[in-house]
């Protein structure tokens, strides 16, 4: 199963699925504990200034709930290749 996490409401997150067509379910964590919980809310920069955000990180977990993999820096025109690869060994 996979699934999107990031903090924008659900009424963007509708917007989003039907514009890309997602097959797979986006949370909307407005009070971000999620993200903070798995150490994807912190500081960020952007143009010389700083601010907290949510980090582009993804996870492979196992089905007994274990982080098998992290991806810290996921850049999205290559990330699904890279999870395959990881799946497919």
């Amino acid at each position: 199963m996979v699934l999107g996490v990031s903090c924008d409401s659900v009424s963007k997150h509708d917007k989003f699925v039907a514009k890309y067509d997602l097959p797979f379910l986006l949370l909307a964590d407005e009070d971000q504990k999620i993200v903070k919980k798995y150490g994807a809310w912190g500081p960020k920069k952007f143009m010389g200034k700083e601010y907290e955000g949510i980090h582009r990180i993804s996870y492979l977990i196992d089905p007994e709930g274990k982080i098998q993999k992290i991806w810290p820096k996921v850049k999205p025109e290559e990330h699904a290749a890279e999870v395959l690869a990881e799946i497919n060994g």
